[in-house]
């Protein structure tokens, strides 16, 4: 479960954004702040008894401190969470400021269920792009990382022919397998043609993200597999 920190002075919307967060899969509420000090307290106590905060939904608009500001202060929290900024605020600077400060995804208010959801859904594939205890990330790692915070119609600038999310759950599927797979395991696991897979893979092997394996059997073609880098060493 991911566990979330509410930071809202108002106590109704407060109470709104915990039932929105009760009704999504894979999230808790982990407390409710109605001040930046609060949630500084809220999140240094929470680290201390191990039961850290993963993810703050921030409203900047705080009665004390800027919700930025605690935002900042929580990088000395180790863990640190990640922040999503719950604001009105909608001029440049102040979600230049929002990045600057190390607000990962930006809500404005008012918003609907849906939208909540999408940023929640984005946040969770985040996580996995950049899973913790990986032993390598790569540039491509990050990147991707990166991209699946990008709403989708800022994604649909990829290469033409190259859809991110097929692209992300290949690229998942080969790294979630040990011994690698070949195009035809990999489209089995992702529900797309033999074809399709084999694409995708060999655009993940031409940016060395994957590793092409030749096996060599007793008749027929050699059949290829392709192995994420991190595991085949490379």
């Amino acid at each position: 479960m991911i566990r979330v920190l509410i930071v809202e002075d108002e106590i109704l919307i407060a109470e709104a954004h915990r039932t929105y967060v009760d009704r999504v899969a894979g999230f808790e509420v982990a407390g409710v702040a109605h001040t930046g000090r609060d949630a500084m307290r809220a999140a240094a106590n929470a680290a201390a008894a191990g039961t850290p905060i993963d993810l703050v939904l921030m409203d900047i608009g705080l009665p004390d401190i800027s919700g930025l500001d605690v935002a900042a202060a929580f990088t000395g929290t180790r863990p640190s969470p990640d922040v999503i900024a719950i604001t009105s605020a909608r001029d440049l600077a102040m979600v230049r400021s929002a990045v600057a400060h190390g607000v990962v995804l930006y809500l404005l208010k008012p918003f609907t269920f849906s939208a909540f959801r999408d940023k929640l859904d984005r946040y969770v594939e985040y996580r996995k792009a950049l899973t913790a205890g990986e032993t390598a990330v790569s540039q491509r790692d990050i990147d991707r990382a990166m991209g699946v915070l990008r709403s989708p119609e800022e994604r649909s600038a990829s290469p033409k022919g190259v859809a991110p999310q097929t692209l992300d759950e290949i690229a998942r599927a080969v790294r979630d397998s040990a011994d690698g797979l070949g195009a035809a395991e990999v489209g089995l696991a992702v529900g797309v043609s033999r074809v399709t897979a084999w694409r995708y893979l060999e655009k993940l092997a031409d940016d060395s993200i994957v590793e092409r394996q030749t096996e060599y059997g007793r008749a027929g073609r050699p059949q290829v597999r392709y192995i994420w880098k991190a595991a085949s060493g490379s």
